[in-house]
């Protein structure tokens, strides 16, 4: 169990990070590179004691720990280092000739005091990548790593400690009473990542002290395959995507809306994907992740009679093992096709031309992620669609870019961080004018006497 961190030894955090902002001690471009590369050796040298937590956990191989956590942040750390100088350098933009004799820029200054709320599905990327951003822009930072990952969360405790000062980076630990307890405090910037319904409870909490907030969310992501899609190609993408982390991902392709032409094709090349990556059993698979708490399996159960299941369905509830399971026969309107799944479970929705799939997902909340597969379909459902990113015949691997922003948009979410993103999430665009004293032009000035000849300057 973990234990909470009290609310007086939160306020104290805050204080000391305030004081140690307030003096100016993390402006300096050389501590900010100092702090990633302190970062990077904790990483590293932590690096055996997060994998074995992750598979205490969740049963996350090292392979798929360190290519989906530990990975991740090491290049988002390595981004950061080899350009944080041109990020952080002032950027001069064009002045208008009726400031003349002025001078404009851009500087980048930190925003402050920050908190970063992590989820348990990937307990280390989803904690310590926003963290690379806010080392890099100047700020401090509060970590709340997830209690539903113990052994996770306690190895992030001891590397932050060992890594950091606290009034630099500390982190607290606890269950949704010590999340109110730090809500409850003023911060410059919010950064969360979760579920919708908690998205909303962190912004009401924000609006208290107009804290702007970066909001990783969810949603249903389709997976549209078209009648001209590779179906082999297809399938062996889609399923890969779909056991990663068993599903629990935010961008797992959430349901198939495939072409009625190729449905009874695609289902049984996926079963025979879902065989080839994890075996007759996939219980035995030493790749394939567990349902992260009872809770979470009896939910993902339950889905379980909104359709027909065609392939997949074994399950043991003393593993939290959950087979991949392709369900047919799905009404539109049931929980499967309504809540976000975040587990192994693959509803089946078919159409019959693009327009109709494009309807289909537009009729619904934008997703974080929209994967299609195809060869003719996709700049329109590009045009005519929106999510916080995409794939085009793949899934999942938009996220591994880090020079590509990531983040929602409507109800998956607001702002996008990695790589020069994650360095503006965390800063304030400050516009500045410099104007000198040789010469002070008399025509902004009141009583306006030159007013015609400046009008046909504007």
């Amino acid at each position: 169990m973990i234990e909470n961190t009290t609310q007086q030894e939160i306020c104290s955090i805050v204080g000391l990070q305030r004081e140690f902002f307030a003096k100016g001690e993390t402006l300096d471009i050389a501590t900010r590179l100092q702090a990633l590369k302190a970062l990077k050796a904790g990483i590293l040298k932590y690096e055996k004691a997060l994998a074995e937590a992750l598979w205490q956990d969740l049963h996350k191989s090292y392979e798929e720990a360190y290519l989906t956590e530990i990975s991740i942040v090491l290049g988002e750390i390595k981004n950061h280092i080899k350009h944080l100088k041109c990020w952080a350098r002032p950027q001069r933009v064009c002045t208008p000739l009726k400031m003349f004799p002025s001078r404009s820029k851009v500087i980048s200054e930190p925003l402050g005091c920050t908190l970063i709320i992590a989820p348990w599905n990937y307990p280390v990327q989803l904690l310590l990548t926003p963290l690379v951003g806010a080392i890099s822009a100047g700020c401090t930072a509060i970590l709340k790593p997830s209690p539903y990952v113990p052994h996770v969360s306690r190895v992030l405790e001891e590397l932050i400690r060992e890594t950091f000062a606290p009034e630099h980076v500390a982190l607290v630990q606890g269950n949704r009473e010590v999340n109110t307890a730090l809500l409850a405090e003023r911060f410059d910037l919010i950064f969360f990542t979760g579920s919708p319904a908690l998205g909303k409870h962190v912004m009401r909490a924000a609006s208290q002290n107009l804290t702007p907030v970066v909001l990783e969310l969810g949603g249903k992501s389709p997976c549209i395959v078209d009648r001209d899609a590779d179906i082999a190609m297809a399938a062996r993408r889609i399923a890969w995507g779909k056991c990663l982390n068993a599903g629990q991902t935010c961008i797992a392709p959430d349901y198939l809306l495939v072409h009625h032409e190729v449905k009874e094709a695609l289902i049984s090349a996926l079963a025979s994907e879902f065989k080839h990556l994890l075996g007759e059993d996939p219980r035995e698979a030493e790749h394939y992740v567990r349902i992260v708490n009872e809770r979470a399996y009896d939910r993902l159960l339950g889905y379980f009679g909104d359709g027909t299941i065609v392939f997949g369905g074994q399950h043991e509830r003393s593993e939290r093992y959950i087979a991949p399971t392709i369900l047919d026969g799905v009404s539109p309107d049931s929980a499967v096709m309504q809540d976000e799944i975040f587990g192994p479970i693959f509803p089946v929705q078919t159409f019959s031309d693009t327009d109709e799939a494009i309807q289909f997902v537009t009729q619904r909340e934008k997703p974080l992620a929209l994967y299609y597969l195809g060869k003719r379909g996709a700049k329109r459902v590009l045009r005519h669609t929106s999510s916080g990113g995409a794939c085009i015949n793949d899934t999942i691997m938009h996220i591994v870019n880090e020079h590509l922003p990531f983040g929602g948009v409507g109800m998956s979410g607001m702002s996008s961080y990695h790589g020069v993103e994650s360095f503006k999430a965390f800063s304030h665009r400050r516009a500045v004018v410099t104007t000198p004293t040789w010469l002070d032009l008399p025509f902004r000035y009141m009583p306006y006497t030159f007013f015609r000849w400046v009008k046909r300057i504007l």
